[in-house]
Protein backbone atom coordinates (compact mmCIF):
# COMPACT_ATOMS: atom_id res chain seq x y z
CA UNK A 1 0.00 0.00 0.00
CA UNK A 2 1.39 3.58 -0.81
CA UNK A 3 2.48 5.70 2.30
CA UNK A 4 -0.21 8.15 1.09
CA UNK A 5 -3.30 5.77 0.95
CA UNK A 6 -3.77 4.94 4.46
CA UNK A 7 -4.28 8.41 5.93
CA UNK A 8 -6.70 8.85 2.67
CA UNK A 9 -8.43 6.51 3.77
CA UNK A 10 -8.91 7.06 7.22
CA UNK A 11 -10.12 10.83 5.70
CA UNK A 12 -12.89 9.30 3.15
CA UNK A 13 -14.03 7.13 5.78
CA UNK A 14 -14.44 9.45 8.44
CA UNK A 15 -15.79 12.28 5.72
CA UNK A 16 -18.18 9.73 4.62
CA UNK A 17 -20.05 9.80 7.79
CA UNK A 18 -21.34 13.59 7.35
CA UNK A 19 -20.81 14.51 4.05
CA UNK A 20 -22.04 11.19 2.67
CA UNK A 21 -25.19 11.36 4.27
CA UNK A 22 -25.54 14.79 3.02
CA UNK A 23 -24.92 13.20 -0.58
CA UNK A 24 -27.36 10.58 0.02
CA UNK A 25 -30.04 13.37 1.00
CA UNK A 26 -28.73 15.76 -2.37
CA UNK A 27 -29.50 12.25 -4.32
CA UNK A 28 -32.47 11.28 -2.73
CA UNK A 29 -34.29 14.65 -3.44
CA UNK A 30 -32.58 14.78 -6.15
CA UNK A 31 -35.82 12.09 -7.58
CA UNK A 32 -38.56 14.44 -6.03
CA UNK A 33 -36.94 17.24 -8.21
CA UNK A 34 -37.17 15.57 -11.40
CA UNK A 35 -40.98 15.78 -10.94
CA UNK A 36 -41.20 18.96 -8.43
CA UNK A 37 -39.73 22.44 -8.24
CA UNK A 38 -39.57 24.97 -5.49
CA UNK A 39 -43.84 26.37 -5.68
CA UNK A 40 -44.59 29.05 -7.48
CA UNK A 41 -47.37 30.49 -9.00
CA UNK A 42 -47.68 29.91 -12.76
CA UNK A 43 -47.62 33.49 -14.87
CA UNK A 44 -50.75 31.95 -16.72
CA UNK A 45 -52.20 30.94 -13.61
CA UNK A 46 -52.11 34.62 -12.33
CA UNK A 47 -53.47 35.62 -15.40
CA UNK A 48 -56.19 33.51 -15.13
CA UNK A 49 -56.91 35.10 -11.92
CA UNK A 50 -56.73 38.60 -13.10
CA UNK A 51 -60.43 40.06 -13.55
CA UNK A 52 -61.25 41.29 -17.01
CA UNK A 53 -59.63 44.70 -17.68
CA UNK A 54 -62.18 47.65 -17.71
CA UNK A 55 -60.76 50.88 -18.57
CA UNK A 56 -64.09 52.94 -18.34
CA UNK A 57 -63.78 56.16 -16.19
CA UNK A 58 -59.62 56.29 -17.49
CA UNK A 59 -57.70 57.61 -17.25
CA UNK A 60 -56.37 60.72 -14.85
CA UNK A 61 -52.93 61.22 -16.75
CA UNK A 62 -52.57 64.44 -16.15
CA UNK A 63 -52.05 63.60 -12.03
CA UNK A 64 -49.28 60.95 -12.37
CA UNK A 65 -45.93 62.69 -11.90
CA UNK A 66 -44.00 62.36 -14.54
CA UNK A 67 -42.45 64.57 -16.99
CA UNK A 68 -42.92 63.76 -20.45
CA UNK A 69 -39.52 62.86 -21.24
CA UNK A 70 -39.55 60.54 -18.55
CA UNK A 71 -37.83 57.07 -19.96
CA UNK A 72 -40.26 54.39 -18.84
CA UNK A 73 -38.75 50.63 -19.45
CA UNK A 74 -42.06 48.80 -19.25
CA UNK A 75 -45.84 48.85 -17.42
CA UNK A 76 -49.04 46.84 -17.12
CA UNK A 77 -52.15 47.82 -16.61
CA UNK A 78 -54.43 45.78 -15.13
CA UNK A 79 -57.14 45.42 -12.68
CA UNK A 80 -56.96 45.47 -8.70
CA UNK A 81 -60.22 44.90 -7.32
CA UNK A 82 -62.33 47.62 -9.52
CA UNK A 83 -60.05 49.90 -10.23
CA UNK A 84 -57.61 49.90 -13.48
CA UNK A 85 -53.95 50.05 -12.28
CA UNK A 86 -50.66 51.30 -14.03
CA UNK A 87 -47.50 49.23 -12.89
CA UNK A 88 -44.16 50.01 -13.44
CA UNK A 89 -41.23 47.95 -14.15
CA UNK A 90 -37.99 49.66 -14.00
CA UNK A 91 -35.75 50.99 -11.58
CA UNK A 92 -35.23 53.62 -8.98
CA UNK A 93 -36.98 56.98 -9.88
CA UNK A 94 -34.01 58.98 -10.76
CA UNK A 95 -32.16 60.90 -14.00
CA UNK A 96 -30.87 57.45 -15.07
CA UNK A 97 -34.18 55.06 -13.77
CA UNK A 98 -37.97 55.34 -14.42
CA UNK A 99 -41.17 55.36 -12.43
CA UNK A 100 -41.71 52.56 -10.19
CA UNK A 101 -44.82 51.61 -8.60
CA UNK A 102 -48.56 51.10 -9.11
CA UNK A 103 -50.68 53.91 -9.40
CA UNK A 104 -54.76 54.21 -9.80
CA UNK A 105 -55.60 54.96 -13.45
CA UNK A 106 -59.01 56.47 -12.18
CA UNK A 107 -58.14 58.82 -9.92
CA UNK A 108 -54.23 58.93 -10.82
CA UNK A 109 -53.23 58.36 -7.11
CA UNK A 110 -50.59 55.95 -6.03
CA UNK A 111 -51.58 52.84 -5.06
CA UNK A 112 -51.67 52.75 -0.74
CA UNK A 113 -50.55 49.34 0.92
CA UNK A 114 -53.12 47.12 1.27
CA UNK A 115 -54.73 45.86 5.34
CA UNK A 116 -56.37 42.50 5.28
CA UNK A 117 -58.98 42.98 4.30
CA UNK A 118 -58.08 44.43 0.79
CA UNK A 119 -55.85 41.18 0.51
CA UNK A 120 -58.47 39.02 1.20
CA UNK A 121 -60.68 39.90 -1.06
CA UNK A 122 -58.14 40.32 -3.89
CA UNK A 123 -57.38 36.36 -2.80
CA UNK A 124 -61.09 36.05 -3.28
CA UNK A 125 -61.26 37.56 -7.03
CA UNK A 126 -57.94 35.81 -7.65
CA UNK A 127 -59.58 32.36 -6.66
CA UNK A 128 -62.94 32.70 -8.66
CA UNK A 129 -60.98 33.61 -12.06
CA UNK A 130 -57.98 30.64 -11.14
CA UNK A 131 -60.82 28.02 -11.06
CA UNK A 132 -60.09 27.49 -6.74
CA UNK A 133 -62.97 26.21 -5.05
CA UNK A 134 -63.62 26.82 -1.29
CA UNK A 135 -63.96 29.95 0.53
CA UNK A 136 -61.21 31.73 0.80
CA UNK A 137 -59.60 32.46 4.98
CA UNK A 138 -56.91 34.84 5.82
CA UNK A 139 -54.18 33.99 8.08
CA UNK A 140 -52.69 36.90 8.50
CA UNK A 141 -49.91 38.80 8.23
CA UNK A 142 -46.77 36.87 8.10
CA UNK A 143 -42.82 38.01 7.74
CA UNK A 144 -41.63 35.50 6.31
CA UNK A 145 -42.13 31.78 6.13
CA UNK A 146 -40.78 29.03 4.15
CA UNK A 147 -42.66 29.55 0.58
CA UNK A 148 -41.71 33.67 0.87
CA UNK A 149 -38.17 33.50 1.49
CA UNK A 150 -37.33 35.11 -1.63
CA UNK A 151 -40.02 37.71 -2.34
CA UNK A 152 -41.68 38.50 1.38
CA UNK A 153 -39.11 41.90 1.95
CA UNK A 154 -40.18 43.22 -1.48
CA UNK A 155 -43.77 42.87 -1.21
CA UNK A 156 -44.34 43.39 2.84
CA UNK A 157 -46.90 43.50 4.10
CA UNK A 158 -47.49 40.21 2.87
CA UNK A 159 -51.08 38.13 3.63
CA UNK A 160 -51.18 34.68 3.87
CA UNK A 161 -54.84 33.42 2.78
CA UNK A 162 -55.80 29.55 2.81
CA UNK A 163 -58.87 28.44 0.85
CA UNK A 164 -60.70 25.29 1.43
CA UNK A 165 -60.26 23.44 -1.55
CA UNK A 166 -59.45 19.67 -1.66
CA UNK A 167 -56.08 21.32 -2.95
CA UNK A 168 -55.34 22.50 -0.02
CA UNK A 169 -54.54 25.90 -1.89
CA UNK A 170 -52.61 29.03 -0.10
CA UNK A 171 -51.54 32.01 -1.76
CA UNK A 172 -49.66 35.03 -0.53
CA UNK A 173 -50.46 38.79 -1.53
CA UNK A 174 -48.77 41.69 -1.52
CA UNK A 175 -50.18 44.28 0.54
CA UNK A 176 -47.33 46.62 -1.48
CA UNK A 177 -49.03 46.45 -5.09
CA UNK A 178 -51.76 44.18 -4.41
CA UNK A 179 -50.87 41.51 -6.28
CA UNK A 180 -50.87 37.64 -5.42
CA UNK A 181 -47.43 36.85 -5.64
CA UNK A 182 -46.84 33.15 -4.53
CA UNK A 183 -49.50 29.92 -4.48
CA UNK A 184 -48.56 26.54 -3.22
CA UNK A 185 -50.76 23.51 -2.10
CA UNK A 186 -50.91 20.57 0.04
CA UNK A 187 -48.90 18.51 -2.88
CA UNK A 188 -46.33 21.25 -4.03
CA UNK A 189 -45.17 22.01 -0.37
CA UNK A 190 -45.06 18.18 0.79
CA UNK A 191 -42.55 17.40 -2.21
CA UNK A 192 -40.77 20.74 -1.42
CA UNK A 193 -40.24 18.90 1.77
CA UNK A 194 -38.70 16.13 0.56
CA UNK A 195 -37.10 17.17 -2.76
CA UNK A 196 -35.81 21.08 -3.52
CA UNK A 197 -35.63 22.17 0.95
CA UNK A 198 -33.17 19.48 1.74
CA UNK A 199 -31.32 19.60 -2.17
CA UNK A 200 -30.42 23.31 -1.56
CA UNK A 201 -30.14 23.22 2.18
CA UNK A 202 -33.24 25.83 1.98
CA UNK A 203 -35.04 25.92 5.34
CA UNK A 204 -35.81 29.52 6.32
CA UNK A 205 -33.73 29.52 9.34
CA UNK A 206 -30.78 28.99 7.07
CA UNK A 207 -31.80 30.43 3.74
CA UNK A 208 -33.24 34.18 5.32
CA UNK A 209 -29.61 34.48 6.26
CA UNK A 210 -28.67 34.74 2.64
CA UNK A 211 -24.57 35.27 3.02
CA UNK A 212 -24.95 31.96 6.01
CA UNK A 213 -26.91 29.95 3.54
CA UNK A 214 -24.14 30.71 0.63
CA UNK A 215 -21.20 29.77 2.41
CA UNK A 216 -22.40 26.89 4.29
CA UNK A 217 -23.81 25.27 0.09
CA UNK A 218 -20.50 26.12 -1.12
CA UNK A 219 -18.37 24.85 1.41
CA UNK A 220 -20.60 21.36 1.86
CA UNK A 221 -20.39 20.51 -2.07
CA UNK A 222 -16.30 21.34 -1.69
CA UNK A 223 -16.24 18.85 0.92
CA UNK A 224 -18.34 16.89 -0.85
CA UNK A 225 -16.11 17.20 -4.11
CA UNK A 226 -12.86 16.06 -1.32
CA UNK A 227 -15.12 13.36 -0.50
CA UNK A 228 -15.58 12.13 -4.17
CA UNK A 229 -12.05 12.50 -5.25
CA UNK A 230 -10.26 10.98 -2.53
CA UNK A 231 -13.08 7.60 -3.14
CA UNK A 232 -12.03 7.62 -6.71
CA UNK A 233 -8.60 7.75 -5.85
CA UNK A 234 -8.70 4.48 -3.67
CA UNK A 235 -11.44 2.64 -6.07
CA UNK A 236 -8.89 3.33 -9.19
CA UNK A 237 -5.76 2.63 -7.17
CA UNK A 238 -6.91 -0.71 -5.53
CA UNK A 239 -8.80 -2.01 -9.06
CA UNK A 240 -6.53 -4.71 -10.09
CA UNK A 241 -6.09 -7.73 -11.16
CA UNK A 242 -5.53 -10.46 -8.73
CA UNK A 243 -3.71 -13.82 -8.34
CA UNK A 244 -7.08 -15.01 -7.12
CA UNK A 245 -8.62 -13.27 -10.34
CA UNK A 246 -10.54 -10.31 -8.36
CA UNK A 247 -9.57 -6.84 -9.85
CA UNK A 248 -11.36 -5.67 -6.06
CA UNK A 249 -9.52 -6.72 -2.40
CA UNK A 250 -13.36 -5.82 -0.91
CA UNK A 251 -16.14 -8.08 0.01
CA UNK A 252 -19.91 -7.91 0.66
CA UNK A 253 -21.48 -4.62 1.03
CA UNK A 254 -17.12 -2.78 0.37
CA UNK A 255 -17.21 -5.00 -3.10
CA UNK A 256 -20.27 -3.15 -4.26
CA UNK A 257 -19.69 0.34 -3.12
CA UNK A 258 -16.33 -0.21 -5.13
CA UNK A 259 -17.72 -1.58 -8.25
CA UNK A 260 -20.55 0.64 -8.24
CA UNK A 261 -18.43 3.82 -7.54
CA UNK A 262 -15.68 2.60 -10.15
CA UNK A 263 -18.99 2.66 -12.71
CA UNK A 264 -20.79 6.31 -11.53
CA UNK A 265 -18.02 7.95 -9.42
CA UNK A 266 -17.13 10.40 -12.24
CA UNK A 267 -20.53 11.15 -12.50
CA UNK A 268 -20.70 11.62 -8.98
CA UNK A 269 -18.29 14.05 -8.66
CA UNK A 270 -19.41 16.15 -12.14
CA UNK A 271 -23.19 16.27 -10.18
CA UNK A 272 -21.01 17.94 -7.03
CA UNK A 273 -19.03 20.14 -8.67
CA UNK A 274 -21.84 21.36 -11.07
CA UNK A 275 -24.17 22.29 -7.84
CA UNK A 276 -20.97 23.74 -6.70
CA UNK A 277 -21.13 25.87 -9.45
CA UNK A 278 -24.65 26.72 -9.24
CA UNK A 279 -23.55 29.07 -6.60
CA UNK A 280 -20.95 31.18 -8.82
CA UNK A 281 -18.73 30.68 -6.10
CA UNK A 282 -15.81 33.02 -5.44
CA UNK A 283 -17.13 35.06 -8.69
CA UNK A 284 -16.50 32.32 -10.85
CA UNK A 285 -19.42 32.04 -13.94
CA UNK A 286 -20.81 35.08 -12.39
CA UNK A 287 -19.73 37.31 -15.44
CA UNK A 288 -21.37 40.67 -16.39
CA UNK A 289 -24.25 41.41 -18.48
CA UNK A 290 -23.17 41.56 -21.58
CA UNK A 291 -23.44 46.13 -22.86
CA UNK A 292 -24.67 44.73 -25.83
CA UNK A 293 -27.69 43.96 -24.04
CA UNK A 294 -28.52 46.95 -22.76
CA UNK A 295 -28.45 48.50 -25.83
CA UNK A 296 -31.28 46.30 -26.35
CA UNK A 297 -33.39 46.82 -23.35
CA UNK A 298 -35.41 49.46 -25.00
CA UNK A 299 -37.77 52.15 -23.40
CA UNK A 300 -40.58 54.44 -24.63
CA UNK A 301 -41.10 58.31 -23.14
CA UNK A 302 -44.05 58.91 -20.65
CA UNK A 303 -45.77 61.06 -24.10
CA UNK A 304 -45.84 58.30 -25.56
CA UNK A 305 -47.39 55.66 -22.45
CA UNK A 306 -49.77 58.61 -22.17
CA UNK A 307 -50.86 58.67 -25.76
CA UNK A 308 -51.50 54.79 -25.64
CA UNK A 309 -53.65 54.94 -22.46
CA UNK A 310 -55.72 57.50 -23.55
CA UNK A 311 -56.19 55.46 -26.70
CA UNK A 312 -57.14 52.00 -24.48
CA UNK A 313 -59.71 53.95 -22.51
CA UNK A 314 -61.38 55.22 -25.11
CA UNK A 315 -61.53 51.80 -26.68
CA UNK A 316 -64.67 49.53 -26.65
CA UNK A 317 -64.57 46.96 -23.22
CA UNK A 318 -63.30 43.46 -23.93
CA UNK A 319 -64.31 41.05 -21.82
CA UNK A 320 -61.13 39.12 -22.83
CA UNK A 321 -58.97 40.91 -22.18
CA UNK A 322 -57.07 40.47 -18.96
CA UNK A 323 -53.72 42.82 -19.41
CA UNK A 324 -51.80 45.59 -21.75
CA UNK A 325 -48.20 44.68 -21.15
CA UNK A 326 -45.61 47.33 -22.94
CA UNK A 327 -43.16 45.53 -24.92
CA UNK A 328 -40.59 48.55 -26.17
CA UNK A 329 -38.49 48.27 -29.04
CA UNK A 330 -36.01 50.27 -30.67
CA UNK A 331 -36.94 53.23 -28.41
CA UNK A 332 -40.64 53.14 -29.70
CA UNK A 333 -43.58 52.05 -27.66
CA UNK A 334 -45.36 48.60 -28.11
CA UNK A 335 -47.94 46.96 -26.45
CA UNK A 336 -49.47 43.63 -25.89
CA UNK A 337 -52.84 43.25 -25.46
CA UNK A 338 -52.93 39.88 -23.50
CA UNK A 339 -56.10 37.71 -23.29
CA UNK A 340 -56.57 34.93 -20.02
CA UNK A 341 -55.38 32.30 -22.74
CA UNK A 342 -53.95 31.90 -25.98
CA UNK A 343 -51.24 34.45 -27.60
CA UNK A 344 -51.20 37.98 -27.28
CA UNK A 345 -51.81 40.55 -30.12
CA UNK A 346 -48.95 43.33 -30.34
CA UNK A 347 -50.35 46.91 -30.63
CA UNK A 348 -48.50 50.04 -31.83
CA UNK A 349 -48.42 53.54 -29.73
CA UNK A 350 -51.63 53.97 -31.51
CA UNK A 351 -53.71 51.08 -30.71
CA UNK A 352 -53.67 49.31 -34.02
CA UNK A 353 -51.93 45.46 -34.38
CA UNK A 354 -48.34 46.17 -35.60
CA UNK A 355 -46.51 42.73 -36.24
CA UNK A 356 -42.95 42.31 -35.18
CA UNK A 357 -40.49 42.39 -38.81
CA UNK A 358 -37.52 40.76 -39.62
CA UNK A 359 -36.41 44.07 -41.13
CA UNK A 360 -37.30 45.71 -38.16
CA UNK A 361 -35.14 43.11 -35.76
CA UNK A 362 -32.34 42.90 -38.37
CA UNK A 363 -32.17 46.87 -38.05
CA UNK A 364 -31.88 46.74 -34.32
CA UNK A 365 -29.50 44.36 -34.29
CA UNK A 366 -27.06 45.94 -36.88
CA UNK A 367 -27.42 48.57 -34.86
CA UNK A 368 -25.21 47.29 -32.13
CA UNK A 369 -21.97 48.30 -33.58
CA UNK A 370 -20.67 44.86 -33.93
CA UNK A 371 -20.38 43.01 -36.91
CA UNK A 372 -23.40 39.77 -37.52
CA UNK A 373 -21.43 36.59 -38.27
CA UNK A 374 -25.18 34.98 -38.99
CA UNK A 375 -28.81 36.33 -38.23
CA UNK A 376 -31.36 33.90 -39.16
CA UNK A 377 -35.09 33.13 -38.09
CA UNK A 378 -35.40 29.73 -36.22
CA UNK A 379 -38.15 27.69 -35.48
CA UNK A 380 -36.61 25.16 -33.53
CA UNK A 381 -34.36 24.97 -30.81
CA UNK A 382 -30.43 24.75 -30.79
CA UNK A 383 -28.19 24.18 -27.91
CA UNK A 384 -28.54 27.39 -26.31
CA UNK A 385 -32.14 28.08 -26.45
CA UNK A 386 -34.44 24.73 -25.81
CA UNK A 387 -37.09 23.41 -23.65
CA UNK A 388 -36.33 21.09 -20.69
CA UNK A 389 -39.41 21.44 -18.52
CA UNK A 390 -40.21 24.68 -19.71
CA UNK A 391 -40.41 25.64 -23.41
CA UNK A 392 -39.43 29.43 -24.45
CA UNK A 393 -41.20 30.84 -26.77
CA UNK A 394 -40.52 29.82 -31.09
CA UNK A 395 -40.11 31.35 -33.59
CA UNK A 396 -37.03 33.55 -32.66
CA UNK A 397 -34.17 35.43 -34.47
CA UNK A 398 -31.52 34.60 -32.97
CA UNK A 399 -27.87 36.58 -34.42
CA UNK A 400 -24.20 35.47 -33.45
CA UNK A 401 -22.46 38.37 -33.34
CA UNK A 402 -18.40 38.91 -34.25
CA UNK A 403 -17.68 40.81 -31.19
CA UNK A 404 -14.71 39.45 -28.85
CA UNK A 405 -17.34 37.39 -26.48
CA UNK A 406 -19.26 36.06 -30.25
CA UNK A 407 -22.37 37.12 -28.32
CA UNK A 408 -25.71 35.18 -29.16
CA UNK A 409 -29.02 36.88 -29.60
CA UNK A 410 -32.32 35.82 -28.82
CA UNK A 411 -35.44 37.86 -29.73
CA UNK A 412 -38.85 37.66 -29.88
CA UNK A 413 -40.61 37.11 -33.39
CA UNK A 414 -43.67 37.49 -32.26
CA UNK A 415 -43.31 40.69 -29.42
CA UNK A 416 -39.71 41.62 -30.14
CA UNK A 417 -38.22 41.14 -26.67
CA UNK A 418 -34.68 40.29 -25.98
CA UNK A 419 -35.50 36.32 -24.92
CA UNK A 420 -31.98 35.31 -23.90
CA UNK A 421 -28.19 36.91 -24.34
CA UNK A 422 -25.47 35.37 -24.05
CA UNK A 423 -21.73 35.96 -24.21
CA UNK A 424 -18.69 33.50 -24.03
CA UNK A 425 -19.04 33.18 -19.92
CA UNK A 426 -22.72 32.69 -20.08
CA UNK A 427 -21.99 29.85 -22.74
CA UNK A 428 -19.77 28.00 -20.96
CA UNK A 429 -21.99 28.20 -17.61
CA UNK A 430 -24.63 26.93 -19.73
CA UNK A 431 -22.65 23.89 -20.00
CA UNK A 432 -21.22 23.50 -16.67
CA UNK A 433 -23.98 24.23 -14.94
CA UNK A 434 -27.18 23.64 -16.46
CA UNK A 435 -25.35 20.80 -19.32
CA UNK A 436 -23.79 18.67 -16.29
CA UNK A 437 -25.79 19.09 -13.29
CA UNK A 438 -29.23 18.96 -15.11
CA UNK A 439 -28.25 16.75 -17.88
CA UNK A 440 -30.42 18.84 -20.44
CA UNK A 441 -28.28 19.10 -23.63
CA UNK A 442 -28.64 17.61 -26.83
CA UNK A 443 -31.28 14.03 -27.43
CA UNK A 444 -31.97 14.32 -23.56
CA UNK A 445 -33.74 17.21 -23.80
CA UNK A 446 -36.63 15.15 -24.69
CA UNK A 447 -38.34 14.35 -21.64
CA UNK A 448 -39.37 11.06 -22.54
CA UNK A 449 -35.82 10.41 -22.91
CA UNK A 450 -34.30 12.25 -19.84
CA UNK A 451 -36.94 10.82 -17.22
CA UNK A 452 -35.72 7.31 -17.13
CA UNK A 453 -32.18 7.65 -18.45
CA UNK A 454 -31.55 10.25 -15.38
CA UNK A 455 -33.19 8.41 -13.35
CA UNK A 456 -31.38 5.30 -13.95
CA UNK A 457 -28.33 7.32 -13.54
CA UNK A 458 -29.29 9.01 -10.06
CA UNK A 459 -29.98 5.68 -9.12
CA UNK A 460 -26.61 4.54 -9.48
CA UNK A 461 -25.29 7.60 -8.18
CA UNK A 462 -27.80 7.27 -5.06
CA UNK A 463 -26.10 3.73 -4.45
CA UNK A 464 -22.68 4.63 -4.68
CA UNK A 465 -23.59 7.87 -1.86
CA UNK A 466 -26.12 5.44 0.38
CA UNK A 467 -23.47 2.16 0.47
CA UNK A 468 -20.41 4.60 1.33
CA UNK A 469 -22.48 6.47 4.12
CA UNK A 470 -23.44 3.35 5.15
CA UNK A 471 -20.37 1.39 5.56
CA UNK A 472 -18.33 4.80 6.80
CA UNK A 473 -21.10 4.80 9.58
CA UNK A 474 -20.38 1.10 10.65
CA UNK A 475 -16.75 1.61 10.43
CA UNK A 476 -16.69 4.45 12.57
CA UNK A 477 -18.54 2.94 15.04
CA UNK A 478 -15.99 -0.14 15.40
CA UNK A 479 -13.64 2.45 15.57
CA UNK A 480 -15.26 4.24 18.71
CA UNK A 481 -16.09 0.82 20.08
CA UNK A 482 -12.84 -0.44 19.99
CA UNK A 483 -11.37 3.08 21.56
CA UNK A 484 -13.98 2.42 24.09
CA UNK A 485 -12.88 -1.16 24.95
CA UNK A 486 -9.39 -0.10 25.01
CA UNK A 487 -9.68 2.92 27.35
CA UNK A 488 -10.19 1.48 31.05
CA UNK A 489 -7.12 -1.00 29.46
CA UNK A 490 -5.27 1.91 29.10
CA UNK A 491 -6.55 2.98 32.34
CA UNK A 492 -5.05 0.19 34.27
CA UNK A 493 -0.99 0.14 33.14
CA UNK A 494 -1.15 3.76 33.78
CA UNK A 495 1.32 3.96 36.98
CA UNK A 496 -0.78 5.32 39.73
CA UNK A 497 0.74 8.56 40.00
CA UNK A 498 0.20 9.63 36.53
CA UNK A 499 -3.40 7.98 37.51
CA UNK A 500 -3.89 10.74 40.59
CA UNK A 501 -2.14 13.62 38.57
CA UNK A 502 -4.76 13.56 36.22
Amino acid sequence: MLPVMKPILILHRYLGVAVGLLMSLWCLSGFVMMIQAYPSLDPAERLKGLEPLDLSGCCALANLPFADDTRVAGFRVEMLGDRPVLRFAGGRRGPDGGPQGSYDLRSGAPIEPLNEAQALDVARRFGAGAGIGGAAVSQGEIDVDQWTIQDARRNRPVFKIRYGDPAGTEVYVSGASGEVFQKTTARTRLLAWIGVVPHWLYPTLLRRDGALWSQVVIWTSVVGIFLTVTGLYVGIARFKKRRNGRWSPFFGWWYWHHIIGMVFGILTLTWVFSGLMTMNPWGLLEGGRSPLAANLVSASTWAETKGFLTAAGAAPKSPDLRQLRAVPFGDRLYVEAVPPSGPPQRLDAAGRPAAVSEAQVKALVDGLGAPVKRFERIDRYDDYYYAHHDAPELPVYRAILDDPEQTRLYIGARDGALKRVLGREARLSRWVRGGMHDLDFGWLTNLWVWYPAVGLLLLGVTAVCVTGAWMSLQRVARDVKRLGALAPRLNRELPTASRVDS
